[in-house]
C-alpha cells in the first residue's frame, strides 16, 4: 500500500512541476519583446534583465541609448535632472521597454546600443531630446533616426526646454568628457 502512495505522490509532484514550468513559460512569453529595467545609470544608460529562468533573473546588461548624449552626472544639476527624467519616463512604462538595435550592436565599453520604446509606443531616446534633457549625438553607422532626433532638438531649443532654457547647460557632455576623461 505504501508503494501506491509514493508512486502517486511522485507522479503528482512531477505533474505539478510540469504545470508550473508551462505556466511560468507561458507568462514569460507574454512580454517577451519587453525587457525589465533594473537601474537608471544616468541620462542615457540603463541596466536591463536579458536572461532568466523560472522568474529569477540571471543576467543583466547595460544599454546605451543611441543617438543622444545626456549631461554627465558630475555636470550638476543637469546630469541628475537627466537621470531623473529618464527614470520618470521608464517608470511610466512600468519599468518595461522594447529594444531596437541599429547597425552596430555594442559600443567599445560592451554596452548594448539601442533605441528604447515604452509601452505607449514612444521612443525614449527621442523623448529625452525633445524634453530638453539630452542633445543629439549620432555616431555612424547608427543613424537610423538621426533626422527625427535632430527635429526633436530643434523643437526643444525653440521652446527653451530643459538644458536649452535659462540657466541651461553651459557645456556639451562631449566637451565635458574631453576635459574629464575616464580612467
Amino acid at each position: 500500500m505504501q508503494y501506491y502512495y509514493t508512486k502517486n505522490f511522485i507522479g503528482l509532484g512531477t505533474v505539478l512541476a510540469l504545470v508550473f514550468f508551462i505556466f511560468t513559460t507561458a507568462c514569460a512569453k507574454k512580454d517577451v519583446e519587453y525587457y525589465k529595467v533594473t537601474e537608471i545609470n544616468d541620462g542615457d544608460t540603463v541596466t536591463i534583465i536579458t536572461g532568466g529562468f523560472l522568474g529569477f533573473f540571471v543576467k543583466t546588461e547595460r544599454v546605451r541609448l543611441i543617438g543622444i548624449d545626456a549631461p554627465e552626472l558630475a555636470q550638476e544639476p543637469w546630469g541628475r535632472r537627466a537621470k531623473n527624467h529618464l527614470r520618470k519616463l521608464i517608470k511610466e512604462s512600468d519599468w518595461q521597454v522594447k529594444i531596437e538595435l541599429d547597425v552596430q550592436h555594442r559600443d567599445r565599453y560592451g554596452r548594448i546600443l539601442a533605441y528604447l520604446w515604452d509601452k505607449q509606443g514612444r521612443m525614449l531616446n527621442y523623448m529625452m531630446v525633445r524634453d530638453g534633457y539630452a542633445v543629439i549625438y549620432t555616431v555612424p553607422p547608427n543613424v537610423k533616426y538621426a533626422e527625427w532626433l535632430l527635429q526633436a532638438q530643434r523643437l526643444a531649443r525653440e521652446e527653451k526646454k530643459g538644458i536649452w532654457g535659462k540657466d541651461g547647460l553651459t557645456e556639451a557632455p562631449s566637451e565635458w568628457r574631453k576635459k574629464h576623461p575616464r580612467d
